[in-house]
């Protein structure tokens, strides 16, 4: 799928990878903001964004990152038609 597609996946709770990404067991995912209300007076984030989960990395690099953190497209990613689902770990 082209990374349109892919943007109204994340937004229908699905995950996503990239084929051509090197590490297995990487997506990405859409998080939804909390209302200010909500937050409770805390910091929080009150808009959609969305995250890289490396959590279930395959590697053997003991020094590789596990996170799940913002995650910004390049525009290789923004340009690629090999956006795929991933099911739920």
């Amino acid at each position: 799928m082209d990374f349109g597609e892919a943007i109204k996946a994340l937004k229908t709770g699905k995950q996503l990878k990239r084929k051509g990404w090197n590490g297995k067991g990487i997506f990405i995912a859409l998080m939804p903001g909390n209302s200010f209300e909500d937050c409770g007076g805390h910091k929080c984030m009150t808009h959609d964004y969305i995250y890289i989960d490396t959590t279930g990395l395959k590697t053997t690099n003991d020094s590789a990152p596990l996170d799940r953190v913002p995650w910004l497209a390049s525009q290789t990613d923004m340009l690629a038609d090999d956006w795929e689902v991933v099911g739920r770990d």
